[in-house]
C-alpha cells in the first residue's frame, strides 16, 4: 500500500540572487517562497480529505483531472498545475547556462523550426503574445514532434498527453519587479539563464 504523501516546494538548485541580472533576487525569492508556496500548500488543502489521491505524483494528478472529484477539480487543476510548472521553469534555468544547444536536441530543433534563431523567434513571440497569465511551453507532442504551445493560467501539457521540455513563465509576477510592463525585456533576457543541457535531459527521458 503507498502511504500518503504532502507536496513540497522543491528547493531552487541555485541561490535567489545567482541568475542576476536577467532574474533579480527579489523577484525570483517572493515568486519562489510566496507563490509557488502557496500552490502547494493549497494543494495540499484540497486533498486532505482525499487520502486516496494523496500518494499520486503531481504529474498524475494533472494527467488524471477527470477522475478526481468535482468538488476539488478546479482547485487540483490550477495548484497542481501551478506547482508543476514552476517546478520545471525553475529546473530549466541555470545562472552557469551555456549559450550552445546540445545536439540531438539541437538536430531536432533546427529540423522542426528551420533553425535556432527562428525557433527563439517563434517562441519569444508566443510568450509576448500570451494573452493576461499564462505560460508558453516546448513540448514533444504525442506523435513525438516538437511544438510550441502556449496555455492559460496554470493549464499544462499534460493535460493533453505531451511533454513538457522547457517553459517561460508568461505570468506579470515572473518580472514585473524588475522589468514592469517590459515583458518582451524578460523574454529576451530569460534565454540567457535557460539550461539547455537540462533541456535536452527532458528530450532524452523516458514518457
Amino acid at each position: 500500500m503507498t502511504m500518503p504523501m504532502k507536496h513540497e516546494l522543491p528547493k531552487l538548485p541555485y541561490a535567489y540572487n545567482a541568475l542576476e541580472p536577467f532574474i533579480d533576487a527579489k523577484t525570483l525569492e517572493i515568486h519562489h517562497t510566496k507563490h509557488h508556496q502557496s500552490y502547494v500548500d493549497k494543494l495540499n488543502a484540497a486533498l486532505e480529505k482525499y487520502p486516496e489521491l494523496q500518494s499520486k505524483t503531481i504529474e498524475e494528478l494533472i494527467k488524471s483531472l477527470y477522475d478526481i472529484p468535482e468538488a476539488i477539480r478546479t482547485t487540483v487543476r490550477n495548484n497542481a498545475g501551478g506547482h508543476f510548472s514552476h517546478t520545471l521553469y525553475w529546473n530549466t534555468m541555470s545562472p552557469t547556462a551555456e549559450e550552445y544547444v546540445p545536439e540531438k536536441l539541437g538536430k531536432e530543433i533546427i529540423g522542426t523550426f528551420g533553425s535556432i534563431v527562428e525557433f527563439k523567434d517563434q517562441f519569444s513571440k508566443a510568450a509576448a503574445n500570451v494573452f493576461g497569465s499564462g505560460w508558453v511551453w516546448l513540448i514533444v507532442t504525442t506523435n513525438g514532434k516538437l511544438k510550441i504551445v502556449s496555455t492559460q493560467g496554470h493549464d499544462n501539457p499534460l493535460m493533453t498527453g505531451d511533454r513538457p521540455l522547457m517553459v517561460i513563465d508568461a505570468w506579470e509576477h515572473a518580472y514585473y519587479l524588475h522589468y514592469q510592463n517590459r515583458r518582451p525585456e524578460y523574454i529576451e533576457n530569460w534565454w540567457n539563464v535557460v539550461d539547455w543541457k537540462a533541456v535536452e535531459k527532458n528530450y532524452n527521458s523516458p514518457e
